[in-house]
């Protein structure tokens, strides 16, 4: 498992969503990973796209709303950060559909997408806690 401790931001909600992200992304990971023949491999790729393209939306949309009721001053930033990676991976899905899972490209994709969660929820979404703490705000 990915998730640690350490990468909850102390707002339930939103910690309990990302450790979803994580524990999905950790069990794909795994998958491709493991040993066995890559065709086997691809129902795994095509469902864990399935679940970014549409879970990500929905985590993303509750962190926006939630930082919209904060008044946070970063929301814009951070709402930019949010698209760019849902175009990132709808641009993936395509490309990937359109490509036939290469192998190569699908493991680059798990090694970005690790790097991009971890790097997010400790950066962006810290800032964000760090904000309600400093304001005495309510976490949902």
């Amino acid at each position: 498992m990915l998730w640690k401790e350490k990468y909850k931001i102390g707002i339930p909600t939103i910690d309990q969503q990302h450790e979803e992200l994580f524990s999905r992304v950790a069990d794909f990971v795994q998958a491709i990973r493991q040993d066995g023949r890559w065709e086997e491999k691809i129902e795994k790729v095509k469902e864990t796209m399935v679940f970014l393209q549409e879970y990500v939306v929905t985590h993303f949309n509750y962190e926006e709303k939630y930082q919209q009721t904060l008044g946070y001053p970063d929301f814009e930033e951070h709402h930019a950060i949010h698209e760019a990676f849902k175009a990132d991976i709808q641009s993936m899905a395509q490309e990937f559909a359109a490509a036939g899972y290469h192998e190569e490209a699908v493991q680059k994709l798990a090694g970005r997408l690790l790097a991009w969660l971890i790097n997010h929820v400790v950066a962006s979404d810290q800032k964000m806690a760090q904000y309600v703490t400093e304001q005495g705000l309510e976490r949902i």
